[in-house]
């Protein structure tokens, strides 16, 4: 087996692990940098498909978020689940779509309370997150106290954190 197939059984392990930590968290956190050089996050509902290394969000193409996403792709999503003791940091490169097909396809009649117009709305876009990389950390509620005191006092907490393989890019 050469390096490229070797490489691509990684990443699609790699996807498969993000999709099912992901699977049940509709709302991430979107971090984008801000002109002045700040950064800025929001909650997004998180499109439903079947995760295949693009993350999938609805916004308004006049949105600030948008501007700023042009500027500076490179964006992190922050999705946690307190009740599993889950919490994902994913790093990559957002771009805006304006495909219709897509919106289409992707919309779902929850979102009709943030866009009242629908999937017909001349405005509507969608930003594609195209992850690069992510993180995971998972923890037992006793463990949770320890990761804060890890933040002011030397401790062994036994966290489990881990970085997901993600070489090259889909074939």
């Amino acid at each position: 087996m050469d390096h490229t197939e070797t490489d691509s059984g990684e990443r699609q392990k790699s996807i498969e692990a993000l999709r099912e930590m992901i699977r049940d968290i509709h709302i991430a956190m979107l971090t984008t940098r801000s002109e002045d050089g700040g950064l800025r996050s929001r909650p997004m509902i998180t499109a439903q498909h079947e995760f295949e290394g693009q993350l999938w969000f609805f916004t308004h193409a006049d949105d600030p978020k948008v501007s700023e996403i042009v500027k500076q792709s490179a964006v992190n999503l922050a999705y946690a689940n307190p009740e599993q003791d889950r919490y994902i940091s994913i790093t990559g490169q957002a771009e805006l779509v304006h495909d219709r097909q897509k919106i289409e396809l992707l919309w779902t009649d929850e979102l009709e309370q943030w866009f009242p117009q629908g999937f017909t709305d001349p405005s509507l876009a969608l930003i594609c997150v195209n992850v690069s990389e992510a993180e995971y950390w998972g923890a037992n509620r006793n463990q949770l106290r320890g990761i804060f005191q890890e933040l002011f006092f030397e401790t062994e907490q036994n966290l489990k954190h881990d970085r997901l393989k993600w070489t090259g890019t889909a074939s």
